[in-house]
């Protein structure tokens, strides 16, 4: 299992997230593309970053939301959608490339990202986006009850899967995670995130936000770098994990 993180989200002279000091402790770097968040050169420092310390870069794309952080829903057809992700990962791949590296994945963000898992349609489109781009390169699904059936779907764009679970945020009894403009939907205890991490590597499940437990399957482990403690919740999985190798 790795550890993946949020980050590059930084916007000109405003700063965003612990990149420096979460990236030692990370498999995999998600990083923004320009619509949700970031700039040219944000982009440019934070694959630097990735590539001196040996981590997997991902284009993290968004719906063209900078205000709202991507985090609102936006209507868009299926070709404009389409567009608007081959635009950005073809941005951050044209940086890694200056930088003799490439993107090894995709893992949408925030709105997009939480409509894929509950639209077939828009999760189509991202399947195909990603598929066109690139023969073979994976495309990171958020781990619920769903999936056989997304991977049966992925199958017919002959598209890689990574599974991913969230360490530091809320599920509901349908295995999907809790808006964030509900109470409790993102864990800012420390204790509570540990308890979550080794249920998920554990048991492979975890317990929602009215108490239940539901099995939880994933090849990668999500944090959000503007989490406050986004740095030791990175060390305490790097460690946990490095105790089973």
């Amino acid at each position: 299992m790795k550890i993946n993180c949020d980050m590059g989200e930084s916007f000109g002279p405003w700063v965003k997230g612990n990149d420096v000091e979460v990236m030692p402790y990370i498999d995999q770097a998600n990083i923004a593309c320009g619509f949700h968040a970031s700039d040219p050169l944000t982009m440019l420092s934070t694959v630097n970053l990735a590539v001196n310390g040996g981590v997997e870069i991902g284009a993290h794309p968004g719906y063209p939301d900078l205000l709202g952080f991507g985090r609102r829903d936006y209507h868009c057809s299926r070709e404009e959608l389409i567009a608007t992700l081959l635009y950005q990962i073809g941005a951050l791949d044209a940086i890694c490339k200056s930088k003799s590296s490439r993107i090894q994945y995709v893992k949408p963000h925030g709105a997009l990202y939480n409509k894929m898992m509950v639209s077939d349609d828009s999760l189509r489109a991202v399947m195909t986006a990603v598929a066109s781009y690139e023969v073979g390169l994976p495309l990171v699904v958020m781990s619920t009850n769903r999936n056989d059936e997304v991977q049966a779907l992925a199958d017919q764009y002959d598209l890689p899967l990574i599974f991913e679970a969230f360490v530091d945020r809320a599920y509901d009894d349908d295995g999907l995670l809790v808006n964030r403009r509900h109470e409790g939907a993102v864990h800012d205890n420390l204790g509570r995130i540990e308890l979550q991490v080794a249920e998920i590597v554990n048991d492979q499940a975890v317990t929602t936000l009215s108490g239940k437990k539901i099995p939880l399957r994933a090849d990668t482990l999500c944090i959000h770098g503007d989490n406050p403690h986004s740095v030791e919740i990175a060390r305490y999985i790097y460690e946990l994990l490095d105790s089973y190798r």
